[in-house]
């Protein structure tokens, strides 16, 4: 039987290249080089399927009709990058890896409230640029999340999983908002409080996490009115993408004390990072880590190609993105 042709568009873990090389005619990215768009529009004509990372752009004008390709197994729980609609218009499936990486994002989500309130970023550089002078009693005081208000915009896995941490650890009080209500099953033993709107969430909290999707009507959510709702103790955690925030309200918002400080995972046209924000201490920043552990990459990985064996089999795929 001829293999079906899979295009891999960056390189993903060895154990699971090396089971699509088993499975498929698979086409790897050994120099993990991005493609361009116009690259991944054509690979559409050659291939059966394209396994495209959040980091990759399948623009609306890519897709043409007629392709080769069958399926587009992202490698993500996130699509925004894909223009989902002109996809499916030209017959192609899409599926996506939500789940298994709830844990580990939500573990950074933490580790960006640590280094915020603790003033850890500060501090580390301090050490290495060999600045440090010694203990002292008012040196980088920052705050104690123990008791503190956690604001969720955004209750789903990833919202549930950084709720359930920050008071099982610190004992913060737990406030949310979610488009659709979240399910007393969902929620397990995590004590919140649902409220009715972005606004309220923001003006309860001490700090807020972002777990919305990008793009759409979440492109700048989080604008110029919601941060002056924070207020200028209140800390500001994005765990889910860069557009979701408004970054040019951010950095102003910042710079000018109307809220205490962000910690971002991601970022409005990453890699890109503006100056403004490298520059300032009050802000953490992250190169988009959120499931960058070895177990998670190799499960999104495996889920991928579970939906590509599924796909090619005939059969339902576990996860379609509709």
């Amino acid at each position: 039987m001829v293999k079906k042709k899979v295009l891999v568009t960056r390189k993903w873990p060895a154990s699971v290249e090396a089971r699509l090389a088993r499975d498929y005619d698979v086409t790897l990215n050994d120099t993990d080089t991005p493609m361009t768009p116009e690259e991944i529009g054509a690979a559409l004509n050659e291939y059966d399927a394209i396994c495209p990372t959040v980091s990759d752009k399948l623009p609306a004008s890519i897709f043409t009709g007629d392709h080769k390709a069958q399926i587009i197994g992202n490698f993500g729980v996130g699509y925004n990058h894909i223009d989902v609609a002109a996809a499916h218009a030209a017959g192609l499936t899409i599926t996506n890896t939500p789940g298994c990486l709830t844990d580990c994002t939500a573990d950074i989500a933490i580790t960006l409230m640590l280094m915020l309130a603790r003033r850890a970023g500060e501090g580390e550089r301090e050490v290495r640029s060999g600045n440090w002078t010694g203990w002292r009693p008012t040196h980088l005081m920052g705050t104690r999340l123990r008791g503190k208000t956690l604001g969720i915009v955004g209750m789903g896995r990833i919202g549930i999983a950084t709720a359930q941490r920050a008071q099982a650890a610190f004992g913060m009080h737990v406030v949310y908002y979610n488009r659709s209500t979240v399910s007393q099953d969902a929620l397990g033993a995590l004590e919140a409080t649902a409220l009715d709107s972005i606004d309220a969430v923001l003006k309860a909290s001490d700090v807020v996490s972002l777990h919305t999707p990008g793009g759409g009507a979440n492109s700048k959510m989080i604008d110029a009115e919601k941060l002056r709702l924070l207020g200028p103790k209140a800390m500001l955690i994005n765990t889910a993408r860069g557009d979701v925030i408004d970054q040019d309200a951010l950095i102003h918002a910042l710079q000018n004390g109307q809220i205490a400080g962000a910690g971002l995972d991601v970022f409005d046209g990453e890699p890109n990072v503006p100056e403004a924000l490298m520059s300032m201490e009050n802000v953490v920043l992250l190169p988009h880590l959120g499931s960058a552990t070895t177990e998670t990459r190799e499960d999104m990985g495996n889920m991928v190609a579970d939906n590509l064996d599924a796909f090619f089999a005939g059969r339902d795929v576990p996860n379609p993105v509709a």
